[in-house]
C-alpha cells in the first residue's frame, strides 16, 4: 500500500516544461497565512483533532508536533502542555510558533528539519500529532512508523479528505490542458496505517475556515501554483468566475488516530 501511495502522490508533480516557466516556486507556503490560521485556532480552540490529543494527554504531558508550521495543531492546548516539541524545516514558520509559545507560556523545544530525517535527535512525547503534512510525504509508512515510535500514548493526524491542491484542478485544465489526479485520499492514509498494524479511528468535519476570503488572494495563490506570472491574475479571476469556482467550497478535514502502546 505504501508503494501505491507513493505512486499516486507522484502523479501530482508539475510537468518540467511548465515548472521551467514558473517565475517563483509553485510549492512555497506563506508563514503569514499559516500564522493567521494559528491565531484563529488560538481564538477558538476546538475540533476533533484537539480533542483527540487532549484526551490522551496526561497532566503536564508533552506533545510532539511534526510539521508543526506555526503551531495551529498544538498551541491551542495552551497551559495543559508540559512541553511542546516542534519539528519543522522552516525557520520562518518556527519563529512564528516560538513567539506564540512564549506569549502563551508553553515550554517549547525546537527541532529544525524534516521528518523522519530528524527522528533520531527528537525526544519521545506522550502524544504525537502531524497536521496537514502527509500529502507532502512520499515514504508514508516510514513517516508513520517513526511518528508512532515517538508517541507513548497516541498518534493523531489531521488532513484534508483529498489532496489539498485539488481545488485547482479545473484551472489546470483551463490554463494548461492537464487533468489532475484524484488520488491519494485520506482513506489511502488509513489503509497505509492499518497495513502497519494500527487500529485506526477517524472522523471528519467541514474545514472551520474558508480557503480564501478574497478573490485577489485566490488569484495570487493560483498564479503561483499554476506557474503563471502575477500579471495573469485577472485571467485567473475571469476563469474562476466562468468555471463557477467562487467561493471555493470548504474541504473536509479528517482526524485519524491510533494508540501507540
Amino acid at each position: 500500500m505504501d508503494e501505491q501511495w507513493r505512486a499516486d502522490l507522484g502523479t501530482w508533480g508539475i510537468p518540467e516544461e511548465i515548472a521551467a516557466r514558473a517565475p517563483v516556486s509553485p510549492w512555497g507556503h506563506s508563514p503569514a497565512r499559516f500564522a493567521e490560521r494559528t491565531d484563529l485556532a488560538l481564538a477558538v480552540p476546538e475540533g476533533p483533532t484537539l480533542a483527540r490529543i487532549a484526551e490522551a494527554l496526561p497532566s503536564g504531558g508533552s506533545v510532539l508536533d511534526v510539521g508543526a508550521g506555526t503551531g495551529a495543531a498544538s498551541l491551542p492546548l495552551g497551559r495543559s502542555l508540559g512541553e511542546l516539541i516542534a519539528v519543522d524545516p522552516s525557520d520562518a514558520m518556527l519563529a512564528e510558533l516560538s513567539s506564540r509559545a512564549t506569549a502563551l507560556g508553553v515550554p517549547t523545544r525546537i527541532v529544525r528539519g524534516r521528518w523522519p530525517d530528524v527522528a533520531d535527535r527528537t525526544p519521545v512525547a506522550d502524544v504525537a500529532v502531524s497536521a496537514h503534512v502527509v500529502y507532502d510525504v512520499p515514504y508514508l509508512a516510514e513517516f508513520l512508523t517513526e511518528l508512532t515510535r515517538h508517541a507513548r500514548a497516541r498518534v493523531v493526524l489531521e488532513l484534508t479528505g483529498r489532496h489539498p491542491m485539488s481545488w485547482l484542478n479545473p484551472l489546470w485544465q483551463h490554463f494548461h490542458g492537464i487533468t489532475r489526479p484524484t488520488r491519494p485520499t485520506a482513506h489511502d492514509v488509513i489503509a497505509v496505517a492499518e497495513g502497519l498494524g494500527h487500529e485506526v479511528h477517524h472522523e471528519w468535519r467541514v474545514a472551520p475556515l474558508p480557503r480564501f476570503t478574497r478573490l485577489d488572494d485566490l488569484a495570487e495563490s493560483a498564479c503561483r501554483r499554476l506557474c503563471l506570472g502575477p500579471e495573469r491574475a485577472d485571467e485567473v479571476v475571469a476563469a474562476v468566475v466562468e468555471l463557477d469556482m467562487w467561493p471555493v467550497p470548504r474541504d473536509r478535514w479528517f482526524t485519524l488516530w491510533w494508540e501507540s502502546k
